[in-house]
């Protein structure tokens, strides 16, 4: 249902890409081992990526779609 609501499908990228970074930064060995062998855990590892390398623009992402999902 998230694939047809445009701000649902932003909101779930944004979670994946917060979550990833966190899961990366607590257990990296679970998601770097991983990416070259499984095709769904590279997924996740450019999702980590993303949000080690852009996390002021994420942060900001969140900030304003918070904004948005309260109003």
């Amino acid at each position: 249902s998230a694939l047809f609501n445009f701000n649902a499908l932003l909101l779930c990228i944004l979670l994946l890409i917060c979550t990833c970074t966190y899961v990366r930064q607590v257990i990296p060995g679970m998601v770097d081992s991983r990416k070259d062998k499984n095709i769904f855990f590279g997924v996740f590892w450019k999702f980590a990526r993303v949000g080690e390398r852009l996390s002021p623009y994420v942060s900001i992402c969140c900030l304003v779609m918070a904004v948005c999902t309260c109003t």
